[in-house]
């Protein structure tokens, strides 16, 4: 539960009657649902923050290290395509590549078979970032997982995979889009 929310405040904002909560013989102390995710939100978002503050000696932006963690795995993308797959504007993508071309992370260049069509590449110099990023994230996971034995950690990992699975059927089964 948020820290300045009382139980009242939270059960409000739960769609679901109070009377079925005594039916189940769940309260606001025992509802693990409306608990895990207040957490799951909390977790997802506090790591947001300390990855940022990880990343900060790079010099690079959430965004930017976003665009880079994905040419990493897929260099050579089409601008066009790479904005597809980021679910960003063409005209967003376009200021960060500007600005990570402006810092040589990256480079465009043209492609080989339609001269009007521009990939991105990472340059020697983006590798090099994208590595020190995989060692501070790293460092990091290693920071928020103490106390987790490997086979926890296994399990965790397991466990939120099973999660984003059935996610993405509800998703799916209802069309939800993005």
């Amino acid at each position: 539960m948020l820290e300045n929310e009382s139980s009242a405040t939270v059960a409000k904002a739960v769609k679901r009657p109070r009377k079925n909560l005594k039916k189940t013989g769940l309260n606001d102390e025992n509802n693990w649902d409306q608990r895990l995710g207040f957490l799951m939100h909390d977790v997802s978002r506090l790591r947001r923050i300390v990855f940022d503050n990880f990343m900060k000696p790079l010099g690079v932006t959430r965004s930017q290290w976003w665009v880079l963690a994905y040419l990493s795995r897929h260099d050579g993308m089409i601008q066009s395509d790479l904005a597809n797959v980021l679910e960003l504007g063409k005209a967003a993508l376009g200021g960060l590549i500007d600005r990570l071309e402006v810092i040589e992370v990256i480079q465009r260049r043209p492609d080989t078979s339609d001269r009007r069509v521009k990939r991105i590449f990472l340059t020697t110099k983006g590798n090099q970032t994208v590595k020190e990023m995989r060692e501070r994230s790293h460092d990091m996971s290693e920071q928020i997982l103490v106390g987790l034995t490997e086979d926890q950690r296994l399990a965790l990992a397991d466990m939120l995979t099973l999660v984003k699975q059935n996610l993405k059927t509800i998703k799916r089964e209802n069309g939800i889009e993005d």
